[in-house]
């Protein structure tokens, strides 16, 4: 039977040769796994389940391991609302030994770096994984691979598109052999400063992973991404950020410390000077979609817009944001976060 073989992985057939460090690299993603069930529309082969408890009534849906909020659902004034968010996917196994071990080999879904590898299960809620920095559109992104069983690079390792990383597992907190899958994130950074912002704040909880702790690492809907690259193959991020609905908007002092228009400077819409402060834009989950000067002036980030609603924003932001209308701002975990973006100012 001929195998389907989507339009992202032409260059890779065809032996396109591995770009040099620091070079960008076309938007050519691969998947990690074997498992591509993505592509034919069947979700329930694609994605893990998770194991929900709801009012009592107990189920097992694989809508759960899809990017989003697709988790912890809750009965509001508008409606049933999930909560939680669930920054990348969750690839379920196609092979297991005979004690029911999963055997799938973990791969890169593009040219890059190892800049990070997390060998100590119970150092991180991803288990033991693994980050990969890659370079598109001018700018570093950073896929993340979790719940591994062994890893099989190390940091500053280069990769290729498709060289093993490492084997899927089911490490990791509430996971079980059942359970086990790859959990895939592709990823912006907020900032080089993170380390010092943790430690300002979490002072009793050891970072172990330096600038790619997943709190500093913000995940962008791959799932959407793969399948929009299987009919727009010159697709860039910039444009399928362009494409994303903005939840809310913050207004940040002037900081040097400002990383996100230097890491990612199609981001910024007005390219002037002028402006007390930035406005930044984000989606839903928190992605950061544009930035703008602001004639505002702000000593600590300020909520500046809320999309019209009839529910508490807490709902929907994982609790960055409280109320509604003209009452929403920041809560305290929101004001937190958001100066992760422009510490130590």
């Amino acid at each position: 039977m001929r195998r389907f073989v989507p339009r992202w992985a032409i260059g890779l057939i065809f032996g396109v040769p591995a770009l040099v460090r620091g070079e960008t690299q076309p938007l050519n993603l691969a998947l990690p796994t074997d498992n591509d069930a993505i592509f034919r529309g069947d979700g329930a082969e694609f994605y893990q389940y998770i194991e929900r408890d709801y009012r009592g009534v107990k189920s097992t849906p694989w809508e759960g391991g899809r990017y989003g909020f697709v988790r912890n659902p809750v009965e509001t004034s508008g409606g049933l609302v999930y909560t939680r968010l669930h920054e990348g996917i969750d690839i379920r196994p196609m092979q297991r030994n005979a004690q029911g071990e999963p055997l799938d080999a973990v791969r890169a879904i593009a040219d890059g770096t190892v800049v990070h590898t997390n060998s100590v299960a119970g150092y991180s809620n991803y288990g033991k994984y693994v980050v990969v920095e890659h370079r598109f559109d001018g700018s570093k992104f950073y896929s993340l691979y979790g719940h591994l069983s062994v890893i099989g690079v190390r940091a500053g390792q280069r990769v290729q598109q498709r060289d093993q990383l490492g084997v899927m597992g089911h490490t990791g907190e509430g996971l079980n052999q059942a359970r086990a899958h790859v959990h895939l994130e592709l990823n912006l950074m907020l900032s080089r400063h993170f380390e010092a912002w943790h430690d300002t704040f979490f002072k009793t909880e050891q970072n172990h992973h330096g600038l790619y702790n997943g709190l500093n690492l913000v995940g962008i809907d791959i799932a959407r991404l793969y399948l929009a690259l299987q009919k727009r193959p010159a697709l860039t991020i910039p444009e399928f950020l362009a494409e994303e609905e903005t939840l809310y908007r913050v207004v940040f002092p002037a900081s040097n410390n400002f990383d996100l228009p230097k890491f990612y400077p199609w981001l910024v819409r007005q390219k002037s000077d002028e402006g007390a402060s930035w406005e930044v834009s984000f989606n839903r989950a928190g992605v950061p979609l544009k930035i703008e000067r602001s004639a505002k002036q702000v000593a600590e980030p300020e909520l500046s817009y809320l999309k019209p609603g009839g529910i508490d924003a807490s709902y929907l932001t994982s609790d960055r944001i409280a109320g509604r209308g003209a009452a929403a701002h920041l809560t305290g975990k929101g004001k937190q976060f958001m100066r992760l973006l422009v510490f130590p100012d």
